[in-house]
């Protein structure tokens, strides 16, 4: 996974969006339109502490759901035979 350290907070804040799914799933997560979204990875607008902060709730809400979706496939795993 590439790492944005050192990138402005516009190249950064469209590598969220990415890890999203998209700006789309972004706009869901964070219950923020589409084209605001945009303005702001177009840096048309400037990206805010509360914004990043936003984000960061969203992306460990992601976090937490993917973690509970990967236990399922493990144990759904677990429960089926072996392929030969």
């Amino acid at each position: 996974m590439a790492s944005s350290t050192g990138h402005s907070p516009q190249d950064h804040f469209a590598h969220c969006m990415q890890v999203f799914g998209g700006v789309t799933s972004a706009s869901r997560r964070l219950g923020i339109d589409e084209r605001a979204l945009r303005r702001f990875v177009n840096g048309e607008r400037p990206i805010s502490s509360r914004l990043l902060e936003d984000t960061a709730k969203a992306l460990r809400e992601l976090i937490a759901e993917a973690t509970e979706a990967e236990a399922g496939v493990v144990a759904a795993l677990g429960s089926m035979p072996k392929d030969q």
